[in-house]
């Protein structure tokens, strides 16, 4: 198992395996290594011939997969890029296509608990979100310097935030005062801007401050722009008779997932293996919370 401490378990990791049938298949491509959960599961199950692809944006995501996969020697190989561009990995692996195709979409536990990344509102840390924090800008800079309107419209998008016009607003006030630098800075302020009584306070148990930190990571980290280019460039990816596996957290994931897997099984290039996603079991939710809202499309491609 993957040294970590406390062990991380990757989300319905029974599921992927059941789904994805990894037994037989040589080239294995987890789009979103992470910690290296789903890989090694699936080199496990795959057999000795197989070997894997792994990408992630994190440098120290992609530390810790190395450490969880080293027992696997040259059957793997890691690379740190964005998912959208498995394309372009494959090519620089030598490889053209791949035969088991798998992408979580989820943020790690790691990340979200390590403070200094900024991406949760439990511990206070830099407003920060970036999971390559090589490049590109940072939640700060959007919350700082981006218009009110637009600043609305993106909390409304992203975070699906029936409240993002009032939150926009106590954004803008509280930045004219001084600049907006932490978690926890924001976290107020956005909860302040909640109404307390009525139909439209947010519902019990959830932070009133969840979807804008949802809504700014989206952006920061361009998520959704990844995901399509991802499922645009599927046909590109893989072998006849490859499978793929997504797993999303929210409908702005799923939704994309749906469709694109839906097209391609109504123009007769792949065979839908979920006609409904599949969940974490009740087992699985109370032993790991934050695999509640995972969902697993699968399909096999057929060209």
């Amino acid at each position: 198992m993957c040294p970590e401490n406390p062990p991380h378990t990757a989300v319905l990791r029974a599921e992927v395996l059941e789904l994805l049938a990894p037994a037989g298949r040589r080239l294995l491509m987890d789009c979103t290594v992470g910690l290296g959960g789903h890989a090694e599961a699936l080199l496990d199950a795959a057999g000795t011939d197989s070997r894997l692809i792994g990408i992630d944006a994190d440098e120290v995501n992609l530390a810790r997969a190395k450490e969880c996969l080293a027992r696997f020697g040259t059957r793997v190989r890691l690379f740190r890029a964005n998912f959208a561009d498995a394309g372009e990995v494959l090519a620089e692996a030598g490889e053209a296509k791949a035969d088991l195709l798998l992408a979580d979409l989820g943020v790690a536990s790691s990340q979200l608990d390590d403070a200094a990344r900024g991406l949760s509102f439990q511990a206070d840390g830099p407003l920060d979100m970036r999971l390559d924090r090589s490049c590109g800008r940072t939640a700060g800079d959007i919350v700082n310097t981006m218009p009110q309107d637009e600043l609305a419209d993106l909390i409304f998008a992203y975070g699906e935030e029936r409240h993002s016009r009032r939150i926009a607003r106590a954004i803008a006030s509280a930045r004219r005062e001084k600049p907006i630098e932490r978690t926890g800075e924001l976290a107020r302020i956005v909860s302040s801007a909640m109404p307390r009584t009525g139909r439209t306070r947010p519902r019990r148990g959830i932070h009133p401050a969840t979807r804008t930190f949802q809504a700014l990571r989206i952006a920061v980290n361009d998520e959704l722009g990844s995901l399509e280019r991802l499922l645009a460039n599927l046909p590109d990816l893989l072998a006849p008779g490859a499978r793929v596996g997504i797993i999303s957290f929210h409908s702005l994931e799923d939704r994309p997932v749906k469709q694109a897997f839906s097209r391609l099984a109504g123009q007769g290039r792949a065979r839908l293996l979920t006609k409904k996603p599949r969940c974490a079991t009740v087992e699985e939710v109370a032993a790991n919370p934050r695999s509640r809202s995972a969902k697993l499309r699968a399909m096999e491609w057929d060209r």
